[in-house]
């Protein structure tokens, strides 16, 4: 990650996979402002240095415990001293961070345990592959606490749907790794510890054994599907294809297999 000194993060990268860990053990790596800053540094330069994929965990047997009550006691203290968007201010960074981090064209890993609350359940929505521990609790505790999830909810909606979404903001939920795989928050339920492990070292081996211009013009193409009609989208689905198929992934794609050898790309 070049020279990059990260306070809130541990990053590792190697083979085309950057290994990113929150790293607040102390608070259940609850995210602070520094902790968005980096992260979304930690992303800007993914898309920049070739990185095929990021993945995201935490610390300390917890992946994030939601966001640091200091940050925003700060910011209402700036309210009260005539910042009449201070806190606005903070929660659209972490917006944007989700936003950033939903389409991106780099494929996006989140190994869940313990605490997955608040800003960790947003983080949590908007990668491509989620992979549960059994120690995990999902839960959107805002409204119990007289709070809106505001940046969270529309990326909790296009995870789950309304009427899931709609029932955990009502019900201040808690959800186990079993239950959010049942509603499609998470892809996979998991024992903490080698199986968990074992999944991760599985999911990274088949995602790179895809081409990584591939996987991200197909992420940006489902992207668009999510808000327009598939028929609108025939013509722009073509052209990608035939861009894809004259493309030098494409043709090499194509000559390993009738070659039947990997392709240049796998790991």
């Amino acid at each position: 990650m070049g020279a990059i000194v990260f306070e809130t993060l541990s990053v590792q990268a190697e083979d085309g996979v950057l290994r990113v860990t929150l790293h607040r053990p102390e608070s259940r790596n609850a995210m602070s402002l520094a902790m968005v800053d980096e992260l979304q540094a930690v992303l800007d330069q993914a898309e920049g240095d070739g990185t095929r994929v990021l993945v995201l965990r935490g610390a300390g047997g917890h992946f994030c415990s939601g966001a640091d009550i200091r940050d925003m006691a700060g910011a209402r203290q700036r309210e009260l001293s005539g910042d009449p968007w201070a806190v606005a201010a903070i929660n659209a960074r972490f917006g944007r961070l989700c936003a950033g981090y939903a389409r991106t064209g780099v494929a996006t890993v989140a190994v869940l345990e313990g605490a997955v609350m608040g800003g960790g359940l947003g983080l949590a929505c908007v990668v491509d592959v989620a992979l549960a521990g059994r120690s995990a609790r999902l839960r959107l505790p805002e409204t119990s606490l007289g709070l809106v999830p505001a940046q969270i909810a529309t990326f909790l909606v296009e995870r789950v749907g309304l009427s899931q979404a709609r029932r955990l903001a009502v019900t201040g939920g808690t959800l186990t790794a079993a239950q959010a795989q049942a509603i499609g928050l998470v892809h996979e339920a998991l024992d903490d510890g080698a199986e968990l492990e074992a999944a991760l070292a599985s999911t990274l081996a088949r995602i790179l054994r895809c081409a990584p211009h591939a996987v991200a013009a197909t992420k940006a193409l489902m992207a668009r599907a999510h808000s327009q009609t598939a028929a609108s989208l025939v013509d722009e689905a073509s052209r990608l294809f035939a861009e894809a198929v004259r493309g030098p992934e494409g043709a090499e794609g194509m000559a390993a297999f009738l070659q039947k050898r990997s392709p240049s790309w796998a790991v």
